[in-house]
């Protein structure tokens, strides 16, 4: 399933947020968003997840305008774990889960054993089987995390939006989540502050004030160059012994 944005924009009161972002995303790839703060990454996002209509360009999904959509196709074919995704309502952790079965349940089509495996498998994959009666209030910033993320899984899209999906989350979450989302059969969208997870998309498209710099392989797209100018830092470009993987190395600027 392709998505696909032309001269993309989103403005409030005449003052352009993000502007003219032309991007086609590969079927089955992992696409990180980087960016410093306030560069688009969110706006972007909620856009491309059919969340917040663009005041400019053209979306589409498989060639069709995304807006032409009913919001249970978009649902079913489209998952958003937002930076930030909170609820009052007094439910369980299973509760939580299950809300990813909604846009596949009808009248026609009520609640069935699929439905439980498919709540389960998601539960298990953040490793929060367990965790299934806890009430929400009582979780940790990445637990709550952990569940949004298996709520985006039991959805089953096939296209996998993610904004800062490592907030919150210990070092090791953080690698098995990241490793989980590059392993899943979907094509993936995350925003990534840390540009060292970056490393492992399959490409990086980086924003700044609000407009698409450059899109292309992480080794590419950070360069020492480039960061100094977009982030305003120096950068170091290591090997690591153990796999000869690049680490990026930062430093306070001159």
């Amino acid at each position: 399933m392709s998505l696909s944005c032309q001269s993309l924009g989103w403005s409030v009161r005449r003052q352009p947020i993000v502007q003219d972002i032309t991007l086609d995303v590969q079927p089955g790839e992992t696409l990180g968003l980087i960016g410093a703060n306030g560069s688009g990454k969110s706006t972007l996002l909620k856009m491309l997840a059919g969340i917040r209509a663009p005041t400019a360009g053209r979306l589409t999904l498989d060639g069709r305008d995304l807006a032409s959509y009913p919001q249970r196709q978009i649902a079913q074919r489209i998952a958003f774990v937002e930076q930030q995704a909170e609820t009052g309502d007094r439910i369980t952790v299973r509760d939580a889960v299950e809300l990813g079965r909604t846009p596949w349940l009808s009248a026609l089509r009520p609640w069935s054993d699929t439905d439980e495996t498919i709540v389960a498998r998601a539960t298990a994959a953040v490793e929060m089987q367990g965790f299934e009666a806890r009430q929400w209030a009582t979780l940790s910033g990445g637990e709550r995390q952990r569940v949004h993320i298996a709520r985006a899984l039991a959805q089953e899209p096939q296209i996998l939006l993610l904004d800062e999906p490592t907030n919150h989350l210990d070092i090791h979450h953080q690698l098995s989540i990241l490793s989980l989302v590059a392993r899943l059969p979907v094509t993936s969208i995350v925003a990534l502050h840390d540009l060292n997870q970056a490393m492992e998309c399959d490409r990086l498209a980086l924003l700044q004030r609000g407009r698409l710099v450059t899109l292309g392989p992480p080794e590419e797209v950070l360069t020492c160059e480039r960061l100094a100018e977009s982030f305003a830092v120096r950068a170091s470009i290591l090997t690591d012994p153990a796999d000869g993987a690049c680490v990026l190395r930062f430093h306070k600027p001159t």
